[in-house]
């Protein structure tokens, strides 16, 4: 909930709208998206306020451990 606010906030603050909420969110997968269909093991991918105001990179959570997380 944390990290949709804060991509709400940016938006507000590109004065971007609804596809400001896109480039914002594609922007935070970029390496990942190119990345993930190359690891069969992710379970997940976790984006929270951290990733949005970039103080760390995406969480991907490997199959078999989504339960420990």
């Amino acid at each position: 909930e944390d990290a949709l606010e804060a991509i709400a906030k940016k938006a507000i603050a590109r004065k971007t709208g609804a596809r400001g909420l896109r480039s914002i969110v594609e922007g935070l997968l970029l390496d990942t998206m190119f990345d993930v269909p190359t690891e069969t093991d992710i379970a997940e991918v976790v984006v929270d306020k951290d990733v949005v105001e970039g103080r760390k990179d995406p969480v991907r959570v490997h199959k078999g451990k989504e339960e420990a997380a």
